[in-house]
């Protein structure tokens, strides 16, 4: 299957990985794996400005990662479906779950 994606396959995968490679994107992402979130809780709980959540949350649900949900006045978020879900538990556990040590662990771009 990956021989299969065409150029335009290939650019927007690696636009959706870099959403997740700003910090501030992924910390909502993550507040958002397990719990549905409105805007001003996620905007709380990162203590960030509800103005700067909001456009990330945009980008987000561009992209298919976040599904909004209007309660009232109130919007919440939540994963769109399994696959992000998934794919950040895997990267989670990858990194930080194994009982490697730090020397056996090669750090970004070292060739092993």
């Amino acid at each position: 299957m990956r021989d299969m994606l065409d150029q335009n396959q290939r650019v927007e995968l690696a636009e959706t990985f870099g959403l997740l490679s700003d910090p501030t994107r992924l910390a909502i992402v993550l507040a958002c794996l397990d719990r549905r979130n409105s805007a001003g809780e996620i905007a709380k709980k990162l203590d960030l400005s509800p103005s700067l959540v909001s456009h990330h949350l945009r980008l987000l649900r561009a992209a298919r990662m976040l599904r909004s949900e209007r309660k009232g006045k109130q919007v919440f978020y939540e994963m769109s479906d399994t696959c992000v879900y998934d794919i950040l538990n895997i990267m989670i556990n990858h990194l930080f779950a194994h009982n490697s040590s730090d020397s056996e662990r090669a750090t970004i771009g070292e060739v092993q």
